[in-house]
This record gives C-alpha cells, sequence and structure tokens, in this order.
C-alpha cells in the first residue's frame, strides 16, 4: 500500500516539526494521519523517543485504534484520534502536544480570546476549552469533536491536559499546532500587560475568509 507508505514517511518527518518548535518534550505528544479512501490512520507508537521515530516505526491502525501494521503499541491517545476521524470526516490530521503556552491556558480552563489578527485568520476566532476527560478510551475524542463541531477552530484547549489541534492533512494540523502556540504565548503577553482588545465580529470573519480562501499562491 503506497499511501500508507507515503503517510508513514510524512509523519514521521512532521514530528521532527513539533520537536523544532519546542511544543513537546521526551515522548509527549503525537500526530496522525488519515489514509485516503481507507479506515485507517498512522499514528505515532507509544512512548518511543522523538530521535527514534522512523517511518517503519510508525504505526497503522483502523479507525477504531486497533492495531492493522507495525511492530509497537500505538499512542495511548489513539482512541481519541480514531474517535475524531470516525466523526469529522473532513478532518485528515490530528495532533497532540503539551505546548507550554497552549497548555496554560487548558489549565485554566480559559479560552484564548480573538484579539490577534493571526487568531482570526487560522482559527477564525476564539480558541475554545474541551471538557476534562480521562486518557485510554474515547472521552477526549468526544469532547474534541463536541467542542470544534460548535466553532470555526482548528484547535482545542483539553481542560487540564492539552491542546488538539486539525487540518485537512497531518501538515496542516502540525501548523495549526505551531500557531497555536505562538497566539498562546503572546495572548498571555498582553494580559500581563492590561486587558486585550478584541476584534469586532465582522472583522473577524472578513479576516478569516481571506486567509482561508485568498492567502498564499
Amino acid at each position: 500500500m503506497s499511501a500508507v507508505a507515503d503517510l508513514r514517511r510524512t509523519v514521521a518527518e512532521l514530528h521532527r516539526e513539533l520537536t523544532r518548535y519546542e511544543l513537546v518534550i521526551w515522548t509527549a505528544g503525537n500526530v496522525s494521519a488519515r489514509v485516503p479512501g481507507q479506515d485507517l490512520m498512522v499514528i505515532k507508537p507509544s512512548g518511543v523517543s522523538y530521535d527514534e521515530l522512523t517511518p517503519e516505526r510508525m504505526v497503522v491502525t483502523d479507525l477504531h485504534g486497533n492495531l492493522v501494521e507495525g511492530d509497537y503499541a500505538p499512542s495511548s491517545d489513539t482512541a481519541a484520534h480514531a474517535y475524531v476521524y470516525r466523526h469529522m470526516p473532513e478532518v485528515g490530521g490530528v495532533v497532540h502536544t503539551h505546548s507550554p503556552y497552549a497548555t496554560a491556558w487548558a489549565a485554566r480552563g480559559e479560552p484564548i480570546p480573538c484579539v490577534l489578527t493571526m487568531i482570526a485568520d487560522e482559527f477564525g476566532g476564539e480558541i475554545p476549552v474541551g471538557p476534562f476527560a480521562l486518557i485510554g478510551d474515547d472521552s477526549i475524542g468526544r469532547g474534541i469533536v463536541e467542542t470544534l463541531s460548535a466553532s470555526r477552530s482548528k484547535a482545542v484547549l483539553m481542560r487540564n491536559h492539552g491542546p488538539f489541534t486539525v487540518g485537512k492533512d497531518a501538515r496542516a494540523a502540525v501548523k495549526a499546532a505551531v500557531m497555536l502556540e505562538d497566539v498562546a504565548r503572546t495572548v498571555h503577553f498582553a494580559h500581563q500587560l492590561g486587558k486585550p482588545i478584541p476584534i469586532e465580529q465582522h472583522h473577524v470573519d472578513s479576516l478569516y475568509e481571506r486567509y482561508q480562501n485568498v492567502y498564499g499562491q
């Protein structure tokens, strides 16, 4: 299956972006990708060092988290990723990190307000908070889907846990994770200085429309 082999390489490479942008430590965090046209996904193995993440070590599961291909146990967040893919067919990639500033907002249970044009561009409004949920079953996945279904955001701050981001593919989900941490840090700084100024909704809508449909090549 060439599609699976290609995604194994892509997902392995994208994990390097998480360390490059300092979004993860040790073995925490993960990237997954949906296999187009198949009820399968590729995800990071559990507890393996980022330095050791090769394409061959990536794990293939079905969309219920059952191992299909690979020599390692899949990530402990596999059930959450699988639930997202089952219930959000437009999503092709999911990323989870414990990036410090975004996770600090999650620890407070506070959404990141839309006070920067970058937030309007990428997330279409405030970055919402999802419910507290324990790791192990699809409770986290349910919280992600319920929260993002009511928002244009590509990111959710799962309370007392950390951020999950989604995208049309795994690269887009990684981009959202990088941008999330950047705006989480900047808005934190703004709060230290005073009260950030919200962007009016009609401007948010205009910025989001332009960035999603006009910006870029």
